[in-house]
């Protein structure tokens, strides 16, 4: 089936560029922050806010809510889980939203993690890319009108009663190889997350190799998700960086260490864990600042416009991920740092 490229908007002064929007992490479940935020970002004309899904908000019906609230700002499940609903209900609930938004609404799918998918959907976390390579090619088929492809024999495939008219786009997040290659074969666009910028260019071609084997003539987007470690003082900044760093070091399961690890920052990464052993997440070890600068929007709010346009060298859209725990005027300070920028 064709794959839609969808052309993304720009923030005022950045005509021409890449796009940037914001999105939560699982960890943020403060409704009325995120409402907050979202109507700053559109004021500040970014392009999107995302909402992720874990074991806290649900993310349509936040999104649900925002599609009220605002009229222009796109809105992205950035992500849900493959695991926690059939291709069937992740189409109805995409089409829903495609409506409420006016058509604004990017359908962001992950393979989850192993946590997640066993302690809380109670399913066990196996062959995560061949279940997010068959909840996609039914999802799209769906969305685009077609019947569920791979039902059992004898029974008679059913389609959507009310399918989009405007086309959902599909965005996957994904940091190893064969996801990457997979989001070249099937999504809109790939969006990685806590992967160091370097590692998005070998992933572009990646899905470049894959696109082309698979037959498709476009090209998935590069939306870099990156967490904001922005503050007023260099100081401040550390802290937020530790926090990221050991909490999805520590507390996501082995996907995300593991990854970083096979980018060469073991190194960082223990230093990091051993700094942070009777308090977690509050120091930013000297040697574990080349992972911090790699992996995050990490600095002072003054230098937030020259770090956003350095990720922009390597993707063509950049969301950057709110801290989580902080109050909501800090968000807003780091909002408005980069939309100020040149």
């Amino acid at each position: 089936m064709p794959i839609r490229t969808v052309s993304p908007g720009t923030l005022p002064g950045r005509e021409g560029r890449s796009s940037v929007g914001v999105a939560f992490t699982p960890f943020e479940d403060r409704i009325d922050v995120i409402e907050r935020t979202a109507l700053l970002a559109q004021e500040h004309g970014f392009d999107s806010v995302g909402i992720a899904e874990a074991m806290t908000l649900d993310a349509p019906i936040v999104l649900s809510r925002l599609a009220g609230l605002t009229h222009r700002i796109g809105l992205v499940s950035g992500v849900m889980s493959v695991w926690g609903r059939t291709p069937a209900t992740l189409a109805l609930t995409a089409s829903e939203l495609q409506r409420a938004s006016g058509g604004r609404f990017v359908l962001g799918l992950g393979a989850g993690t192993a946590p997640i998918t066993e302690g809380f959907h109670g399913q066990p976390w196996q062959a995560p890319v061949r279940k997010l390579r068959d909840t996609l090619v039914a999802v799209r088929a769906l969305l685009s009108g077609g019947r569920l492809p791979g039902v059992p024999e004898g029974v008679r495939a059913l389609r959507l009663g009310c399918p989009p008219s405007v086309p959902v786009p599909v965005a996957l997040a994904a940091i190893t190889a064969p996801s990457i290659r997979l989001a070249g074969v099937l999504a809109e666009q790939w969006v990685p997350f806590l992967l160091p910028s370097a590692a998005l260019d070998v992933g572009r071609d990646l899905m470049a190799v894959a696109a082309a084997d698979a037959g498709r003539t476009d090209a998935a987007t590069v939306t870099a998700s990156v967490p904001l470690a922005l503050a007023a003082t260099p100081d401040a900044a550390a802290g937020l960086a530790a926090r990221w760093l050991v909490t999805y070091a520590t507390r996501m399961g082995p996907v995300y260490p593991r990854m970083l690890r096979t980018h060469g920052y073991d190194r960082e990464l223990d230093a990091l864990l051993d700094a942070n052993r009777d308090s977690p997440g509050v120091r930013l070890p000297a040697a574990a600042e080349r992972l911090a600068r790699d992996v995050l929007l990490f600095g002072t709010y003054d230098e937030a416009p020259a770090l956003c346009n350095a990720w922009l060298e390597h993707a063509d859209v950049l969301t950057v991920v709110a801290p989580f725990g902080v109050p909501a005027e800090h968000i807003a300070e780091s909002i408005e740092a980069i939309a100020d920028g040149p």
